[in-house]
């Protein structure tokens, strides 16, 4: 059965980060959309590989429009947690229990919507200390599932990150 999967995004995200996961989430026949500052806007990965155009401004959505929830990495993440509009969209996931994927920088928008307490996950190695201080229970795998949480490190970890989150989908 198809689900709806929101992506929150900004510019600079990590480029394999957003297009590995959402190909592998279309390919399973799942629906991905783009959920940013503002409707139509084009944002450009860091790479410059990828170019997003923004389905749905964050203004105009809701959590409780969606099955789950997937954040990639890259400077994005660290952009999008300035914004309360982004901070309270992952809250409602979590408060729903709704799947949440994240990957490399993804956790940091997870910290500031406080929701990591407890948990287990993993991330790049840079916000180790981050997610530690943050009260999670570090793992330095390459895909770590706790609950509605799917977290991994980096690109190289696409494929195992790839498919847990088509497999809790499922």
């Amino acid at each position: 059965m198809s689900k709806k999967v929101a992506v929150v995004l900004a510019d600079h995200f990590e480029d394999v980060e957003f297009t590995g996961p959402v190909d592998a989430l279309k390919e399973a026949g799942h629906e991905v959309v783009v959920i940013g500052a503002e409707k139509g806007t084009e944002l450009v990965g860091k790479q410059e590989e990828a170019k997003v155009n923004v389905d749905r401004s964050i203004d105009e959505t809701s959590a409780t429009d969606y099955d789950a929830l997937l954040i990639p990495g890259g400077f994005s993440p660290d952009l999008l947690r300035e914004d309360d509009r982004f901070v309270s969209f992952v809250e409602e996931f979590e408060m729903s229990k709704k799947p949440i994927f994240s990957i490399c920088h993804g956790p940091q928008l997870m910290i500031n919507a406080k929701i990591v307490k407890g948990r287990k996950m993993t991330g790049y190695k840079s916000i180790r200390i981050d997610l530690e201080n943050a009260g999670v229970d570090f793992k330095d795998e390459e895909v770590v599932v706790d609950d509605n949480f799917i977290s991994s490190r980096q690109p190289d970890d696409i494929p195992a990150f790839n498919r847990e989150i088509v497999a809790k989908l499922a």
